[in-house]
């Protein structure tokens, strides 16, 4: 019994979108197995209104709720490789946002904390990970800009949003040796995305890119 045309049509545009920016991401690259392996078993059109499905795999930042927005696969992808993953690592994320960046780390990671300051957020986000089975992600409302002590130390930590300095907070919650990856820079700006390894002698920072995130804002919101 021959299926829908329409239908059959959108997935093969979806397969066929999916498969161009896995290409991009090799070409911009991204060579490390786990995190192309993750990039192809998240799907980006989970994570975004129904009305923008149509362009879930564009190679671009999307709007979501509350003023945010889900960042491009590739920037994703850029600051998933240099942390450096493995499959041992407890992972704190600054920002869920959509919570797609967290499903990409949930399949590498063996624990991934997500925090969100809206609670609107958190609580979309978190169904939709427990939808795709992610039973290794904890999605918790807080300042992010105080990590999670709760949950600490980790081994690596990646804020997904900017702040104009990374908070004493977050490296004392990283391990020895660990990695925290964050864009930095002033607000409405264009920023840079920096990784900071903690060292015996300190931290050792290393520029990556230039990159555009939304600001990283204080305290948990009284509305959203």
């Amino acid at each position: 019994m021959a299926g829908d045309p329409l239908v059959e049509a959108a997935e093969t545009d979806d397969a066929v979108e999916r498969a161009r920016l896995l290409l991009s991401l090799r070409q911009r690259g991204i060579r490390d197995r786990l995190v192309m392996n993750a990039f192809e078993q998240v799907p980006r059109d989970r994570f975004i209104e129904p009305v923008m499905h149509r362009i879930a795999w564009i190679d671009q930042a999307l709007p979501i709720d509350c003023g945010q927005t889900i960042s491009q696969p590739t920037v994703v992808a850029l600051m998933t490789d240099a942390l450096d993953l493995l499959p041992a690592h407890s992972v704190l994320e600054v920002g869920t946002g959509s919570g797609y960046h967290a499903a990409i780390l949930a399949h590498i990671a063996r624990r991934v904390v997500s925090v969100e300051r809206f609670r609107s957020l958190a609580g979309a986000a978190a169904a939709r990970l427990r939808d795709l089975g992610l039973a290794n992600v904890e999605v918790a409302v807080a300042d992010g800009l105080k990590g999670y002590p709760l949950r600490a130390p980790f081994d690596r930590i990646v804020l997904s949003a900017a702040v104009s300095e990374v908070p004493a907070a977050l490296f004392d919650q990283l391990e020895p040796d660990g990695v925290l990856v964050a864009p930095i820079g002033p607000p409405g700006e264009t920023q840079t995305l920096v990784r900071f390894t903690r060292g015996r002698e300190g931290l050792e920072r290393r520029d990556l890119a230039r990159v555009r995130f939304v600001p990283m804002l204080p305290g948990i919101a009284a509305v959203l």
